[in-house]
């Protein structure tokens, strides 16, 4: 999935998203795990808060993206933050990543992992992770849970009005799936103009998640609830996951 028109307007639409917290989770978590440096690259970087939280931390960033309008957006907060020479952007998908070598440390936020699906492309894009992450490297990323496909979203319309544009966001469960097929509708208020966008979530019970980490060289050693980063409910909305590779690829394969 890759977000074209509504790129534009991620970030005033997510203005209730809460990056202090999430970015004060993700290094504690990262310096918890001995990695104060080094390269991090953030997996669906969207339009890039805590990619650039993150790179003024002093990690050596790669923002990673479908969706060249995200990365635009990311590129002009670089650029008015200074910070355009120290973040590596690629446009990528994360079925098929290219890093041109190691890295530390791996995030991902905000459900892109969800987008990812059906589940063999769940499993492939936690493999593309794993061969690139060194040996004691950490992956912090968040999955939107099957409740809240089921119980929040499901049948759900949201409306959201910016200053410049009004959205719905409409959404339909398939409980045989597991899937929500999520519709946007986007109205510029200035020039008339309506685009429409549609997407697929997917989610996935703990268990499977746990698994197929550990399949391809994870431990996973915590998990919390992905909102207020407490412990995990039954009614918790999104998890967030923190993993550690327990070996490298050459070591596993050479």
């Amino acid at each position: 999935m890759a977000y074209n028109e509504f790129a534009y307007f991620y970030d005033e639409f997510n203005g209730a998203a809460d990056y202090d917290a999430l970015y004060e989770y993700v290094v504690g978590e990262l310096r918890g795990h001995h990695i104060a440096d080094g390269i991090v690259a953030d997996l669906g970087c969207g339009t890039g808060e805590l990619t650039l939280m993150l790179s003024q931390a002093g990690y050596d960033m790669i923002g990673i993206d479908r969706s060249e309008e995200m990365l635009s957006v990311l590129r002009d907060k670089a650029d008015a933050l200074n910070l355009t020479g120290r973040i590596l952007l690629l446009r990528q998908d994360l079925l098929h990543l290219d890093l041109y070598g190691t890295i530390r440390a791996a995030v991902s936020t905000f459900d892109t992992y969800n987008h990812i699906g059906p589940l063999e492309n769940f499993e492939k894009a936690i493999a593309q992770a794993a061969f690139f992450m060194e040996k004691d490297g950490v992956f912090v990323f968040d999955l939107n849970t099957p409740y809240k496909h089921r119980k929040i979203l499901a049948g759900q319309t949201f409306d959201f009005d910016a200053e410049d544009a009004a959205c719905r966001w409409s959404n339909h469960c398939d409980e045989d799936t597991g899937r929500v097929d999520l519709q946007i509708d986007i109205h510029y208020k200035d020039t008339g103009e309506d685009f429409h966008e549609e997407f697929s979530e997917y989610s996935y019970p703990m268990q499977t998640v746990i698994s197929l980490l550990e399949r391809y060289g994870f431990a996973v050693v915590k998990i919390a609830d992905g909102e207020d980063f407490g412990p995990v409910r039954a009614d918790s909305p999104r998890w967030i996951f923190t993993a550690v590779k327990q070996y490298t690829q050459e070591d596993n394969h050479g």
